[in-house]
């Protein structure tokens, strides 16, 4: 008032006041001494104070008018603080200017004026204060509380009409929500009002009812809001009962960040409960979605939040099945190894029980296998261990993790125990070992005993045998099973077939070819194509003196019976030894041509992807045929021609069949085309007048006086013979398979080849010799004898690449191929006796050793 009466003008002027302050800032004068700048400074904030016109109007209420009466919008100038401009909370004091403040704006007052190294003033007045005692206003502070009491009742009424309303408002939600969180976080004490309003729940009601609706922005505000709503006890039950925790859920997939934020705080929030804990970890997805989030590092805030959430959770003992189940054994694995014998068994148990993916079973198996071993050793967690075993076993992979923990052993006890008759357990064993030995590579050097014997000792398999006659359906079927899958390895499968042989083990096996149960017929058959594989005679003995051999026909013929059973039935009866009139009695001319016309029906599928079982098929089958081309007569040569069976094995050939498939196509091609040149050379002398090989017309199926146009027949074939390469178009095919990466398929392709220069003194042989050149025979010979590895397809091809290097062209055009000398002179120096021999010769025939006349030292035709 004084400087408003020394300047001239009214001191209710607030405008003339603020062009004084102006005029003030902006004079020239300025003081050079610190304390006079402090005082103009500080005098410089009075003025500023004192000219700013208080805003009458309540900042941060934002709600709309409707009623003047019932809204009390308008606040007292006292009401105001000075400082902030804002409605003063409690407390309100009263400095000794008698002017009112709120305590945390005049408290910053005065430790701004003490750092600015001045006296403590009154803000209002600039009166220096003698003493910063802060007397609280209680009179003011309980009309403020009265007048906020007033407005946040009008804003929850509010709220209470805007949330229910039919249809909802976007709108008018938003503005609730903002209305409601504002009340409880600036007047927490007054969240009791919020609650008996109803409010909690009609904010649940419309996240659960209109979620879509209102839109990620509005859950986000929702479940913000909710959240701080929690902080009341009463309302956190309202929530937990309305089902709060699903719809947090549910909104970890929202699509705004803001969204997820809040869900998993909300979470959060609750998880301070087990009881909440228990209720999050049963909520559908919950602990997939939370997992899910906690991993991806692109929202490092919501992945340790979900984080926290999951830990809070993994500490309550009622959590860890769901926990298992949405992957994190972390509390599993935790009580597996550090927990009692009991809870040991718990999680054995619930391990058994679970449905696992490959991956969780890999992770149990590496951290838990042995402990689920050592368990095996009690009576009461045998049963439980077992289960947790067998379900891990389920995954191939696990195999050789089960093996390093030593399993095998305590399972044949097991199995073998005739202490306890209980076939369930025994039945449990059985089937873990069944998955182990199921795939090769891993248990074949394993104890399967005390004694340090192997799976396929002897005494294993004796017993295992032993144990088909003692035990349950279920028992047997999963003993043939074990069987399979150690006669099924490479490194095993010849031990263990002469184990079973030797013994008349079979004899045990052979009533389950005819089991009632389709299961025991399949793995029945698969274990005697086995042991076929290594003792097909043996096999083919023990069905005769049973006078069961003409059941694999009828399993074959048999479409009633399973595609697994057919499969393996052909395959049995292509490995046996079988006698010319066995061939012909048990399998025929009927049964030649259905074989054929199935074949080529697979041929005609585009594209075909044949699975194991029809692969099998194809083998037993191209091995069928093969009987017919081992002891040819008249009868059999017609079923040959007829059904054309030179055709099909070249068709067999083709890069998509299996690689038995192909060697075997390629024996058939080598019986035929081999039979066809033993004709050839004895129809060489003049023709007698009859017999059945008295003329070309066997071969060719024309007259010898028609003109030669066959060099390896010599004689006019056609494609009708079915015993000439060239005519069926053979040769390419099996050159083709010269570069297969089976060596068994190389080695029968070469075999099949080497028939066409078997006789390389004919007159025609240079123009064999032509044809294989034409077609790049001979150029893909010697590539695969430089790159061979094997001895026994490095003397076979030598022996080929010796005769065509007889045929002076052949020589002259290689004399220079370094890498076929580098090659020869390597067989010559480390190759057996007969490689060495061949390798002598050809050297020779290139003149890259002495000989005489260019010739092999020796015509004497090498064995192959």
């Amino acid at each position: 008032m004084d400087l408003a009466r020394a300047l001239g003008f009214d001191p209710g002027d607030r405008a003339e006041f603020c062009n004084q302050v102006k005029l003030f800032k902006n004079d020239p004068f300025r003081s050079h001494s610190v304390p006079e700048r402090r005082v103009l400074m500080s005098l410089e904030r009075i003025l500023s104070n004192w000219s700013v016109e208080p805003v009458t109007v309540t900042p941060n209420w934002d709600f709309e008018i409707v009623d003047d009466a019932a809204a009390p919008v308008f606040a007292f100038k006292s009401f105001l603080c000075p400082l902030t401009k804002e409605v003063m909370r409690d407390p309100v004091v009263v400095l000794e200017s008698s002017q009112a403040y709120e305590r945390t704006a005049i408290e910053y007052w005065f430790e701004r004026c003490i750092q600015d190294g001045r006296e403590p003033t009154c803000p209002i007045t600039g009166t220096v204060l003698k003493s910063l005692e802060l007397k609280p206003n209680i009179g003011l502070a309980g009309a403020i509380e009265e007048w906020v009491g007033r407005v946040v009742e009008y804003q929850i009424k509010s709220a209470v009409q805007y949330l229910s309303e039919e249809p909802l408002s976007v709108d008018h939600v938003e503005r609730a929500l903002d209305h409601v969180y504002k009340v409880s976080e600036e007047h927490p004490t007054r969240r009791y009002i919020i609650r008996n309003a109803g409010v909690v729940l009609l904010i649940v009601t419309v996240l659960s009812n209109n979620s879509k609706t209102i839109g990620s922005h509005l859950r986000s505000k929702a479940l913000m809001t909710l959240l701080s709503i929690a902080k009341d006890e009463e309302s956190r039950k309202i929530m937990l009962e309305r089902g709060i925790t699903r719809l947090a859920v549910h909104s970890l997939i929202g699509s705004s960040e803001k969204e997820r934020e809040y869900a998993i705080k909300l979470l959060l929030e609750f998880c301070n409960d087990e009881d909440c804990c228990v209720r999050i970890a049963s909520e559908k997805g919950a602990l997939v979605l939370l997992s899910s989030i906690a991993g991806n590092m692109e929202y490092p805030s919501l992945s340790n939040s979900a984080e926290e959430v999951l830990s809070r959770i993994e500490r309550v003992e009622d959590n860890v099945q769901c926990l298992a189940a949405a992957g994190r054994f972390g509390p599993l694995i935790s009580r597996l190894h550090d927990g009692s014998v009991g809870v040991k068994i718990d999680m054995a148990s619930l391990v058994g029980r679970m449905t696992l993916t490959n991956s969780c079973k890999e992770q149990i198996a590496r951290q838990g296998a042995r402990v689920f071993v050592e368990l095996l050793s009690s009576q009461e967690g045998r049963g439980p261990s077992l289960q947790a075993l067998y379900n891990l076993s389920a995954l191939d992979g696990n195999a050789t993790i089960l093996i390093e923990s030593s399993v095998l052993a305590p399972l044949i006890e097991v199995l073998f125990d005739e202490l306890d008759p209980s076939y369930d357990l025994k039945s449990l064993a059985a089937s873990t070992i069944a998955n182990i030995v199921s795939k090769p590579g891993h248990w074949e050097l394993a104890s399967a005993d005390k004694n340090g014997n192997p799976m396929q000792s002897e005494i294993i398999v004796l017993r295992l045998l032993g144990l088909l006659n003692c035990l349950s359906s279920q028992c047997q079927v999963t003993v043939l099973r074990i069987l399979c899958g150690i006669a099924s390895s490479p490194q095993a499968s010849e031990l263990v077939a002469s184990h079973i042989m030797s013994e008349g083990g079979f004899r045990t096996v052979l009533p389950f070819l005819e089991h009632p149960e389709v299961e025991h017929r399949v793995v029945a058959f698969k274990l005697t194509r086995l042991l076929s594989e290594w003792s097909s005679q043996n096999i083919a003995n023990e069905l005769r003196l049973s006078n069961k051999l003409t059941i694999l026909k009828e399993k074959l013929l048999n479409n009633q019976s399973t595609s697994d059973e057919r499969s393996d039935a052909a395959q049995i009866l292509s490995n046996l030894s079988l006698s010319a009139g066995e061939v012909q009695n048990l399998l025929g001319g009927d049964f030649v041509e259905r074989t054929a016309v199935t074949l080529k029906n697979q041929r005609r599928v585009p594209n075909a992807r044949f699975s194991h079982t029809a692969s099998g098929m194809q083998e037993g089958l191209v091995g069928l045929l093969l009987h017919f081309t081992r002891n040819l007569d008249q009868q059999s040569l017609n079923m040959v021609r007829e059904n054309r069976l030179m055709a099909i094995f070249c068709e067999q050939l083709d890069y998509t069949s299996k690689p038995k498939v192909k060697r075997l196509a390629a024996i058939g091609l080598k019986n035929l085309s081999e039979f066809g040149m033993s004709v050839t050379a004895r129809d060489s002398k003049p023709p007698s007048s009859g017999g059945f090989c008295s003329s070309l017309v066997l071969v060719c199926g024309r007259g010898a006086s028609q003109p030669s146009t066959c060099p390896i027949h010599n004689g006019a074939c056609d494609e009708d013979s079915q015993l000439c390469l060239l005519k069926s178009n053979c040769i390419k095919p099996l050159v083709d398979t010269l570069n297969d990466n089976d060596t068994d398929v190389q080695l029968a392709a070469v075999d099949a080849l080497s028939t066409l220069v078997s006789d390389y003194t004919s007159r025609s042989f240079k123009r064999v010799v032509d044809e294989l050149e034409q077609l790049g025979a001979v150029d893909s010979l010697i590539t695969l004898f430089t790159e061979v590895r094997t001895e026994e397809l490095r003397e076979k091809t030598i022996w080929m690449i010796e005769k065509i290097l007889r045929v002076e062209s052949m020589s002259n055009r290689h004399a220079l191929n370094h890498s076929l000398v580098r090659g020869l002179v390597e067989a010559f120096k480390h190759g057996n006796t007969n490689t060495r021999k061949h390798a002598q010769d050809a050297l020779t025939l290139l003149k890259q050793l002495s000989g005489v006349s260019g010739k092999t030292s020796s015509q004497t035709r090498a064995q192959r």
